[in-house]
């Protein structure tokens, strides 16, 4: 469904119970001051990383994810030319307007609960499919190229 954002706030249908428990992940890891603060990094994150994720991986990582992510997720056109990790952080920092250190952590505390959502095998596919250093924006340690 898609909403109308002149439509009152209280007019919007409430969020599924997975999506809010997403969202106090994300509060609790992030140490957000309010859920608003934790989505509004949720939302960043996820179109970042819908720009760079493509085929089985995409599809299966909106599978896992509850409605609300995986549209946001999936509203992206992916990018051409996927970005490093360092380079992704940094694009989401100009776009947002927030500093490099807090836009890293941002990052961080979603991926987090992505991590939960997909579990180690999809997101070891997806380190797989993406450039160099995204593996420690997931807390993982970096993998060696296939030789």
């Amino acid at each position: 469904m898609i909403t109308d954002v002149r439509v009152p706030l209280e007019h919007h249908q409430p969020y599924s119970s997975t999506y809010e428990q997403m969202l106090e992940k994300v509060r609790y890891e992030g140490a957000y001051p309010t859920r608003e603060r934790a989505e509004e990094a949720v939302r960043l994150i996820l179109s970042g990383l819908g720009r760079q994720l493509t085929g089985d991986e995409r599809v299966d990582l909106a599978a896992c994810l509850p409605l609300e992510a995986a549209r946001v997720l999936t509203a992206q056109i992916p990018d051409t030319q996927p970005l490093s990790g360092w380079a992704f952080v940094k694009d989401l920092a100009a776009r947002s307007g927030a500093s490099l250190a807090t836009t890293r952590w941002d990052t961080g505390s979603v991926f987090a609960a992505v991590t939960a959502h997909a579990g180690p095998d999809l997101i070891t596919r997806i380190l797989h499919q993406l450039p160099t250093g995204w593996a420690l924006l997931f807390g993982h340690a970096e993998l060696n190229p296939a030789a």
